[in-house]
């Protein structure tokens, strides 16, 4: 008797286990059933592997095959309009330190299948909200730390070499261009975060340019990390996403009501000038002013409006996704969330 007892109680344990497993599940729209199948294009080995041949042939392979990225590597990246293909393949080839970074870059992505999985899924999602949506061309390449996420005429690269994990040997020596603060975010996880947040920014939502105020702006950037929120893989963290550490992110979590205060006390939402503004959505170390730098978050404005777009979808749970990106009334957003959050004594 009492093993039956035993038996039904886990087996109601189990059940309801799988109820709960199920309803988590259920929160996000079923993407199976789309068929996208995401592949980078090595550009970086391509570009490596060339190095072999005359720079004229070299050059003309590596034109023919990757169009207008090849052009826009060429005078914009790594050279200039005003050198060759050519004459820039030819300096690129004798140096030592590309040599030096594709090896490193090799070492760390000798596939990127890991890479394409979660952007595949990214991608499902995003045109599962956007059916009409149109999937660039993604290929990877190395420019010797000057370009991370560039954006052309149908492709969206992705430089690997800013993505070799924060303790890279290359990176201490760059300081002066890339601070630490930076830097140690060039983690391979970062990778589809920063490809969906550049194309949501480029390609899908375009700022609103009639509204300037700091309100506007967080409102704005609260939208991008939501929709971030919907299509990423739900692995990702919400510090990857915002680029927070785990210890400015525990502080903006602590301080959130006193970060909305600061806000409303020096009236600030409704201002345009950007001397004043600034310093809540432009990335740095810390906020100066706010707390021990060492804990502080940067871009305070950024993450309020997140949290707001956040309350504001809980409290209008019939507003859509589609409708809340086409939704410039930054005003509205506010009053409707009803966000006042807690001031934290």
């Amino acid at each position: 008797m009492n093993y039956n007892v035993k038996s039904y109680q886990i087996y109601l344990f189990f059940l309801c286990a799988l109820v709960i497993f199920s309803c988590k599940q259920s929160k996000r729209p079923d993407v199976s059933g789309i068929k996208i199948a995401i592949k980078i294009q090595r550009f970086d080995q391509d570009l490596y592997q060339n190095r072999t041949k005359r720079a004229q042939e070299a050059d003309s392979l590596l034109t023919k095959k990757y169009g207008a990225f090849y052009g826009d590597f060429i005078t914009r990246m790594v050279g200039t309009p005003n050198l060759s293909g050519v004459e820039v393949l030819k300096n690129l080839y004798k140096g030592k330190a590309y040599a030096d970074l594709q090896h490193e870059v090799d070492s760390v992505y000798p596939k990127l299948d890991q890479v394409e999985s979660e952007l595949t899924e990214t991608f499902q999602y995003i045109r599962y909200y956007y059916p009409k949506v149109k999937i660039p061309r993604f290929i990877s390449f190395l420019s010797g730390f000057a370009y991370q996420i560039p954006i052309g005429e149908n492709y969206m690269g992705i430089g690997l070499d800013m993505f070799l994990g924060k303790d890279s040997k290359f990176y201490p020596a760059l300081i002066q261009s890339i601070p630490r603060y930076q830097s140690r975010r060039f983690e391979p996880s970062y990778i589809v975060p920063r490809i969906t947040e550049e194309f949501a920014k480029e390609e899908l939502f375009k700022p609103n340019d009639e509204d300037q105020t700091l309100l506007s702006q967080m409102i704005y950037q609260g939208k991008i990390l939501y929709f971030m929120d919907q299509v990423l893989p739900e692995h990702v963290s919400d510090s990857v996403k915002i680029g927070y550490t785990a210890r400015q992110m525990a502080w903006v979590k602590k301080f959130e009501g006193n970060i909305w205060g600061v806000l409303l006390e020096k009236e600030l939402l409704y201002n345009t000038d950007f001397r004043k503004i600034q310093v809540y959505i432009t990335d740095g170390p810390y906020t100066v002013g706010l707390g021990d730098k060492t804990e502080s978050a940067p871009k305070l404005g950024v993450w309020i409006g997140w949290q707001m777009v956040k309350k504001y979808m809980a409290e209008n749970p019939k507003v859509t996704l589609q409708h809340l990106m086409a939704d410039n009334d930054a005003q509205k957003i506010l009053t409707k969330s009803k966000y006042k959050p807690k001031i934290k004594e």
